[in-house]
C-alpha cells in the first residue's frame, strides 16, 4: 500500500468517527467512477504489443477496485476507476480522433498504446486539451524535448537502450570474443533516426566498429539486398527496431538466407509472443522490451500469477510497464485528492512511488531513471539476461550455433 493511499484510509476513518465529510463532498454531487480513456492498437502493425498494453491496464484496474478503489478526498470516498479503452488500429490518425472524442467524455487522464507514432500523435492531443498522458512501449527521445507538460513515460528511451547493449556484451563476454563489427538496419522514421544514431555514437566508446549501416521504409517486404550487404560486411552485432509485420519478414528471409548473426537486438519485433512462430531463426534474439517478471518489484508475483493462469506464461514484457501506469496514476489522485486534470498532472510529475516497474519518480522532462533490461529468446522463452544479478539464464552466444 501506497503511503498515499494509507493516509487516504486513516483520513476516511477520521472523517467517519468525527461524523462529518469535506464541505466541497457535501456541495458536489459524487460521481460514480474515475473515467481513465485509454488509445491502444488492438489490430494493425502494432496488435501484438496493444495486447499486452491492454492485458496491464485491466490487471492494474481489476487489482484497485478489488482493493476499494481510489479514495478521493474531494469526496471523502473511495471510487473505482473506469477503464474506456479503445482500438485506434495502429493508425495515428486514428489516435488523435479518439482522444479527442475522450476528452468530451470526462476522462481525467489518457493512457497511451504500442509503439512511437502513436505516442507521438497522442501526446500532441494530451498537451492541447491539458489532460495527464502516460505511455510506454516508447523510447523516442525526441517526444520529451517538446517542452510538454502532460506527457510522463518510466520507459527507456533511445540513449538508454543505445548504451546498456554495448555494456551488456562488455560486461557477459570476454574481450576477444565479442560481435565488434555492427551492422544497423535502420527504420526511416523519428524514432529510427534517432535510435540509429545513438548506436552509431555510442559503438565506438565501447570497443565496437559499425560496419554496414542503411536504412529501409517501414513496410518493406523484401530485405534481401540489405541482408547480402550486412553479411558481405561481415556483420556479427545486428541492431535494429523493426514493427512487428517488418520484423518476421526480415528474419524469415534471414533463414531462408542462411544467415543468423552471432548476436540480434531486435526491439519491438521480438516483444510479441508470436515471435516464437518463427522457430529456430528467431531464436536467440534480443530484445529490449523496459520490464520482465523476474526483477522482482513489489506486487509482481499476484500480476504474474494471473498472467500464467490466463495465457500459460509469465507476464510479457509489456504488460508490467502497463501495469505501473495505472498504479501511477491511482496514486496521482489520491495525493491530488481531486478529480481535476490539472492537479492530477501536478501530482503525477511529483510522483515518489514503488511499482511493478520498480521505485518511479520523474524528471521534469516527463522521462523517468528506469533500468533499461535485456532479454533473450531461448527455446521460446524470454529470459532475463541484464542485469546479471536478476537474471534468469545465461547469456546464449553466439546465437548461430
Amino acid at each position: 500500500m501506497s503511503k498515499a493511499r494509507f493516509g487516504a484510509l486513516v483520513a476516511a476513518v477520521s472523517l467517519l468517527v468525527a461524523g462529518t465529510v469535506p464541505v466541497a463532498a457535501q456541495d458536489a454531487e459524487i460521481p460514480e467512477s474515475i473515467k481513465v480513456g485509454a488509445v491502444v492498437p488492438l489490430t494493425g502493425p502494432f496488435a501484438g504489443g496493444g495486447a499486452q498494453v491492454e492485458r496491464g491496464y485491466r490487471y492494474a484496474i481489476d487489482a484497485i477496485n478489488e482493493a476499494g478503489g481510489v479514495y478521493v478526498e474531494e469526496y471523502g470516498t473511495s471510487l473505482p476507476l473506469e477503464l474506456d479503452l479503445r482500438d485506434d488500429e495502429s493508425d495515428p490518425n486514428r489516435t488523435t480522433a479518439i482522444l479527442e472524442d475522450l476528452n468530451g467524455e470526462g476522462v481525467v487522464a489518457y493512457l497511451g498504446g504500442f509503439g512511437s507514432p502513436l505516442h507521438a500523435a497522442g501526446t500532441v492531443i494530451a498537451e492541447k486539451n491539458q489532460i495527464p498522458y502516460m505511455g510506454v512501449a516508447t523510447a523516442l527521445q525526441a517526444l520529451h524535448e517538446n517542452g510538454y507538460r502532460y506527457y510522463f513515460s518510466p520507459f527507456p528511451k533511445s540513449p538508454d537502450i543505445a548504451v546498456s547493449v554495448f555494456e551488456m556484451l562488455n560486461a557477459l563476454l570476454p574481450e576477444g570474443e565479442r560481435p565488434t563489427r555492427v551492422g544497423i538496419f535502420q527504420e526511416s522514421t523519428d524514432w529510427g533516426e534517432e535510435l540509429g544514431a545513438a548506436w552509431t555514437e555510442q559503438a565506438p566508446n565501447y570497443g565496437y566498429e559499425v560496419v554496414f549501416h542503411e536504412k529501409y521504409t517501414p513496410g518493406t517486404t523484401d530485405f534481401s539486398d540489405l541482408i547480402f550487404k550486412a553479411q558481405e560486411a561481415g556483420v556479427q552485432a545486428l541492431l535494429s527496431l523493426p514493427t512487428p509485420p517488418d520484423g518476421f519478414a526480415l528474419f524469415k528471409q534471414m533463414g531462408e538466407l542462411g544467415w543468423k548473426p552471432e548476436f540480434s537486438l531486435v526491439v519491438r519485433a521480438a516483444d510479441v509472443p508470436t515471435w516464437n512462430d518463427l522457430g529456430d531463426v528467431g531464436d536467440g534474439v534480443f530484445l529490449s522490451a523496459g520490464w520482465h517478471p523476474a526483477l522482482g518489484f513489489e506486487g509482481i508475483e499476484p500480476m504474474n500469477q494471473r498472467h500464467i493462469d490466463e495465457q500459460g506464461r509469465p507476464a510479457d514484457p509489456v504488460v508490467g510497464g502497463s501495469y505501473s501506469l495505472v498504479q501511477i496514476l491511482a496514486d496521482s489522485i489520491e495525493r491530488a485528492g481531486t478529480l481535476d486534470r490539472e492537479a492530477i498532472r501536478d501530482a503525477m510529475a511529483a510522483t515518489d512511488l514503488d511499482t511493478v516497474a520498480g521505485h518511479i519518480t520523474f524528471r521534469e522532462d516527463g522521462t523517468s531513471p528506469i533500468e533499461n533490461p535485456l532479454m533473450q529468446r531461448q527455446d521460446g522463452a524470454v529470459q532475463l539476461i541484464w542485469p546479471a544479478e536478476a537474471a534468469t539464464a545465461e547469456i546464449r552466444y553466439p546465437a548461430n550455433e
